[in-house]
């Protein structure tokens, strides 16, 4: 989705990158999780915490905050992604199940980046970047060897730098459906995994 800098306007703080930590996500996160989205997204696009905490129990390892170690409790970033069958797309705001793990072989299978936001108070401190690479390194321990994301609000270009390209026409009209619900400028994209990036 989107790796969004907070509010637009006024000039920005940009905090050392030193000054927050990046560790995996724990349940107890959501409330603050919930925080920086609202700070970052459109109506349309909130996700609720029953939604969220699904997909942080689908993928624990692969799932990021950062904290800022001065306010504990307080998150500036949070990243989810998971697995997922490569023939499907995630809902939004929808509850995730794990059944589909019983027949689902590896090489079926995508890493699935759901949700990065990044809050005012993390801007300029290369927060997303680490989220990522955190992230993506648990991806390929995993053995997986594809990713998937969905741009919104005018995110692509972002992505792209992290080598991501639009999916083919077709594919993109076979999940139409769903990509509805993610807003009219919203682009499905991919990129292969060959090695974990740098952290």
């Amino acid at each position: 989705m989107r790796p969004c800098w907070g509010a637009a306007g006024g000039r920005s703080y940009n905090p050392p990158m030193t000054k927050f930590t990046v560790r995996p996500m724990v349940l107890t996160d959501l409330p603050s999780v919930l925080a920086v989205q609202a700070s970052c997204y459109t109506e349309g696009l909130l996700e609720g915490e029953t939604a969220l905490a699904s997909r942080l129990a689908l993928s624990p390892a692969s799932c990021w905050v950062a904290e800022d170690p001065a306010q504990r409790g307080t998150l500036a970033a949070y990243l989810f992604t998971h697995a997922w069958p490569e023939h499907s797309l995630p809902p939004l705001d929808g509850v995730l199940d794990d059944g589909w793990r019983q027949h689902a072989a590896p090489d079926s299978l995508t890493w699935f980046v759901h949700d990065m936001a990044v809050a005012p108070a993390g801007r300029g401190a290369g927060l997303a970047q680490r989220l990522y690479a955190a992230a993506q390194a648990a991806a390929h321990a995993a053995g997986l060897r594809r990713s998937r994301l969905v741009a919104v609000q005018s995110a692509a270009p972002w992505w792209r730098r992290l080598g991501y390209a639009p999916v083919p026409a077709q594919m993109a009209a076979r999940h139409a459906g769903k990509l509805a619900a993610y807003g009219a400028s919203a682009v499905l994209m991919e990129r292969t995994l060959a090695r974990p990036l740098a952290g």
